[in-house]
């Protein structure tokens, strides 16, 4: 009976000791990627690995789940090798445990371009949603129009507004900065409660080929059960049990073991 009591506490102290040992899990981002350069469909690559396959204008794909690190980033014609890049960005740093919407779109005197935005997943109180308006199109400056009263005024590319508003629909357009010329819309909106919906305004004035898109990101609830999900940021949490909970656990039946030895 000594023995089996002497191996099961030395076994409990191992486990506990190996756990304290245990590096910690990397942190981890969620990555989504827009495409807002009008009428060439592309392949992402991430440091050499195709990650999206035909991916379309004006269309949102991911998330992604990417460690904490550098990356090279590379769009090409789809089917192309990742040699013959159309778009590429090396060494983007991705944090770790953030939201972030890569976007490629074109910048305002028309050139493409790749720009990230690190997305506000904070929560939310109750009632309330909110809204992002993203200028990324070749376009001069403009005004964000909620229910036709400027929400976000004098906006250029590649610059955002964010506001904080009661859930519900809403409709939205944009507008030449300090003018009503609409250039984009009207959009119905739905805003969610507990969410954050964010705008890309994309494509060209010149080429008349400006349109919205859409991204939206459940789980910002400030209740208790709103957990970020679908685009919401995420971290490895690794085993369900915190880990100097377990460890703890093991020193005491170690401890307990001896003292019954020794009686």
């Amino acid at each position: 009976m000594r023995f089996i009591r002497l191996a099961v506490a030395a076994g409990a102290g191992a486990i506990g000791l190996a756990l304290l040992s245990t590096p910690a899990y990397a942190a981890t981002s969620q990555v989504s990627v827009v495409h807002g350069i009008p009428g060439q469909a592309v392949d992402v690559y991430v440091n050499g690995d195709k990650a999206l396959s035909d991916f379309q204008p004006g269309k949102v794909a991911g998330p992604l789940k990417l460690e904490e690190g550098s990356y090279d980033i590379v769009l090409t014609k789809p089917g192309d090798p990742v040699s013959s890049a159309l778009l590429k960005v090396d060494n983007a740093e991705v944090p770790g445990g953030a939201n972030i919407s890569l976007v490629a779109h074109l910048k305002a005197d028309g050139d493409p371009t790749l720009t990230p935005f690190v997305n506000d997943i904070s929560k939310l109180d109750p009632g309330q949603a909110r809204l992002i308006v993203r200028h990324t199109a070749a376009a001069p400056a403009v005004d964000i129009r909620a229910g036709g009263k400027p929400v976000f005024e004098d906006v250029t590319n590649p610059k955002e507004g964010k506001a904080d508003l009661p859930a519900g629909s809403v409709s939205a357009d944009v507008v030449l900065a300090g003018t009503d010329t609409v250039a984009i819309g009207p959009a119905d909106l739905n805003l969610g409660e507990g969410t954050a919906t964010i705008v890309y305004a994309i494509g060209s004035a010149e080429d008349e080929t400006l349109a919205l898109t859409t991204q939206t990101i459940k789980g910002l609830h400030s209740a208790p059960g709103g957990v970020p999900s679908g685009s919401g940021g995420l971290t490895d949490q690794g085993p369900s049990a915190p880990w100097y909970a377990v460890a703890a656990l093991g020193l005491i039946l170690v401890t307990f073991g001896i003292r019954r030895l020794a009686r």
